[in-house]
């Protein structure tokens, strides 16, 4: 029977997908076929969880015991030792009150997103950007505020790009910062962080800070502690009104797994539990309980052992840029990224979409084109992930450079 008013879906629900997982699924697809596919398409560690973690999920699940429904912000083991975490990363003080275990870092940016912003509210992202703070701010009623954030900023956000935006256009409710950043890589200098918290505590700016590459660092900012070259500074150093966000699926590895955290302002505690409860119930109780072994002598080794193959395959990589013959290129002081202006190869194939369509269905390699990050400009541009490691991202340049030599 024909309905008199015809269904659609939500309006709230009409934000772009994300080119990496359709691009995954394409990758899928042609491996279905036979083709021998090398991705630089995901932000995924090839190496896997730490042994120690998979091995506690084996005796989880062997035993069949605590996987029942757990708190809604996560077990009081777990919130501890995340609290503990912070204190061995960044001399922090953390109450296991405030932190909330939550369904992968994206589980924790939409509880938060949700416990701070009303619909209406001014919030400020990068571009470019991960485009999930963009997508989902938009889907809850937020009127995103993009930041043209370029080479002269090194890609991050300023007090002064603040400042202007306000004058322009009035007050903002959030900014969203990450360092190292997706894509582009780039870091937070301390007093960078120290500034943007100040800007945010003076005009009623909530800071969510996005911590999820802290542990990944190649090239530490400029007064960054010796003894922390690989971390990263964290928002709570100089803020306790912000949100960090962080998660167990880079520096550990362990993406499949759907484990996050966040640090919560006193304030904001009481709605995300009450959200969290009502949107997921629970973060998954069998990673809760393998994931304590995360923040063992063991886990934390064979992490930064990780962490020192990312450093090989950026390398493999800036070494490679010259034979590629590409522009302009983000400086990828951190996680595994490498984020370029195609230069001439725009000539050619008229948009890096085009382009990464055609290098798929030519030498099978995967790469993700920049409009995800940068709507205005990011058809110049692709992201390159060097998470697969050295191997792959060898196999890979020398396809891309057989691929750019084809008449």
């Amino acid at each position: 029977m024909p309905r008199a008013v015809p269904l659609r879906p939500s309006a709230r629900s009409a934000v772009p997908g994300f080119r990496v997982m359709e691009i995954l699924g394409e990758v899928e697809r042609l491996r279905a076929r036979g083709r021998d596919v090398v991705s630089l398409c995901a932000g995924e560690p090839s190496g896997g969880a730490p042994a120690a973690v998979a091995r506690a999920a084996a005796r989880v699940h062997e035993r069949n015991e605590g996987l029942g429904y757990t708190p809604a912000l996560g077990i009081e083991p777990l919130r501890r030792a995340v609290a503990g975490h912070c204190a061995r990363w960044y001399g922090l003080e953390v109450d296991p009150a405030q932190v909330a275990i939550t369904t992968g870092a994206s589980g924790a940016l939409l509880l938060s997103f949700l416990a701070a912003f009303d619909p209406g509210d001014r919030v400020a992202v990068c571009r470019p950007g991960y485009p999930a703070y963009r997508n989902t701010l938009a889907a809850l009623g937020a009127e995103v505020v993009e930041l043209d954030c370029g080479p002269g900023t090194r890609f991050q956000p300023t007090p002064e790009l603040l400042d202007a935006e306000v004058a322009a256009h009035g007050p903002l409710r959030g900014l969203v910062v990450a360092g190292p950043a997706n894509p582009t890589g780039t870091m937070l200098a301390p007093e960078e962080l120290a500034g943007l918290a100040g800007w945010c505590a003076a005009h009623g700016t909530r800071l969510i800070s996005d911590e999820i590459y802290h542990g990944i660092v190649h090239t530490a900012p400029a007064g960054a502690p010796a003894d922390r070259v690989h971390r990263g500074t964290s928002a709570w150093e100089h803020d306790r009104d912000a949100v960090v966000i962080s998660s167990f699926s880079k520096y550990w590895g362990m993406t499949g797994w759907r484990l996050g955290w966040a640090l919560l302002p006193r304030d904001l505690v009481p709605a995300v539990e009450a959200l969290a409860g009502n949107v997921s119930l629970c973060p998954p109780a069998a990673a809760q309980l393998a994931a304590l072994e995360a923040f063992t002598p063991e886990a934390y080794a064979e992490a930064d052992r990780a962490v020192e193959g990312f450093a090989r395959s950026r390398r493999l990589l800036l070494d490679a840029l010259p034979a590629l013959g590409w522009g302009a290129t983000a400086p990828a002081d951190g996680a595994f990224y490498l984020y370029a202006d195609l230069g001439e190869q725009l000539a050619r194939h008229g948009s890096s979409l085009e382009w990464c369509r055609r290098l798929l269905e030519a030498e099978a390699v995967a790469v993700v084109p920049g409009l995800d990050f940068d709507p205005a400009r990011g058809h110049r541009s692709v992201r390159l992930s060097f998470a697969a490691g050295p191997a792959a991202v060898e196999e890979a340049v020398s396809r891309i450079l057989r691929f750019q030599s084809r008449p």
